[in-house]
């Protein structure tokens, strides 16, 4: 069974590139290394002993899709590919309403002209808004709080409408929480090219002495401490919910929450970091981010009943793999 990976040269696809190929899968990759490195690519081969079939360039690029279509026997679809940071979606709104829409739709025609039904979708926690209530299960009310959120929204609704009138489609929605941590060997991992925008490889960073101090984004929200609280998961569990979100791809449309279903703040996540890799992380507080909310965290029974999946490494499983990466990538680079 042959999968065409979107953007799988990124964070989560990346892991999710070596599970499936671990799983017996054929994987073909597409990325414009917008957000990634073409090095994942060679770690990819370290780990899993395969080379990708790999493509290089955008996805709202049609003809490059009828390339890879037309060459490969391409059987289901999981598409990564976008931009993700939620700071930015605000600043620059345009940007982000055009890149992942286009991308997804151009996708999806090509899948439609050549007869491909199966479709994962990497959505995002960011669709339920300010939840009125915690934990949040798949059947709450949907709203956003900022423009990346919008897109991802945008596309569930998409896919909603094309499943109305093609029910032989088979579409899977998987709506992430917050994936930090890396792959065991270090080899693998969360390394953004320019500023980081996510917690985990921010404070990566403050620990390797590239940045100075940590910017925590406010400190009064309603929560134990004052920041913001977030269902941190670990990328290697993430990816293999994909796997079994694909062992299942069947008629119809499906949603599920990957998470753990317990919500750690900010300063919990930097304290935990601190105790396990032995450093120390300063920080100061500076005003709340546009489009952020108070606390964000899963109910996944739906995934565990159905998938037969749950998360199962602790937060200080992602602490330390998230350290371990970097230091794993500097030494490389000497």
């Amino acid at each position: 069974m042959s999968i065409l990976v979107t953007g799988g040269t990124g964070y989560i696809g990346s892991h999710t590139v070596c599970e499936l190929i671990q799983n017996g899968y054929e994987v073909v990759v597409i990325d414009n290394f917008s957000n990634s490195k073409r090095q994942v690519l060679t770690s990819i081969y370290e780990i899993t002993g395969v080379k990708p079939t790999f493509y290089e360039g955008d996805v709202a690029d049609i003809t490059l899709l009828e390339e890879i279509f037309t060459k490969e026997k391409i059987d289901a679809v999981i598409h990564f590919a976008g931009f993700k940071a939620v700071g930015e979606s605000v600043k620059e709104p345009l940007k982000y309403y055009q890149n992942n829409l286009e991308s997804t739709l151009h996708l999806l025609a090509v899948m439609q002209k050549y007869h491909c039904q199966k479709f994962i979708f990497s959505s995002s926690a960011t669709v339920y808004g300010d939840p009125a209530s915690l934990p949040i299960t798949e059947d709450f009310p949907l709203s956003t709080t900022n423009p990346y959120g919008t897109t991802k929204l945008m596309i569930e609704q998409i896919l909603k409408d094309l499943y109305q009138v093609d029910p032989t489609m088979n579409i899977t929605i998987l709506r992430y929480f917050n994936p930090i941590g890396s792959e065991k060997s270090g080899r693998l991992g969360e390394d953004p090219n320019g500023i980081p925008n996510n917690l985990m490889p921010y404070i990566v960073r403050v620990a390797t002495g590239k940045l100075p101090q940590l910017n925590v984004f406010g400190n009064d929200y309603d929560t134990k401490d004052g920041t913001g609280v977030r269902d941190y998961i670990h990328v290697v569990d993430l990816a293999k919910g994909h796997v079994k979100a694909l062992d299942k791809l069947d008629a119809g449309l499906h949603i599920y929450n990957l998470g753990t279903g317990t919500g750690y703040s900010v300063l919990d996540i930097v304290k935990t970091f601190e105790r396990v890799n032995y450093v120390s992380i300063p920080y100061q507080i500076v005003a709340r981010r546009p489009g952020d909310i108070a606390a964000c965290y899963a109910d996944v029974t739906k995934a565990k009943k159905e998938l037969g999946w749950q998360a199962e490494l602790s937060i200080e499983d992602m602490c330390l793999d998230a350290y371990h990466y970097i230091e794993q990538a500097n030494k490389r680079a000497d």
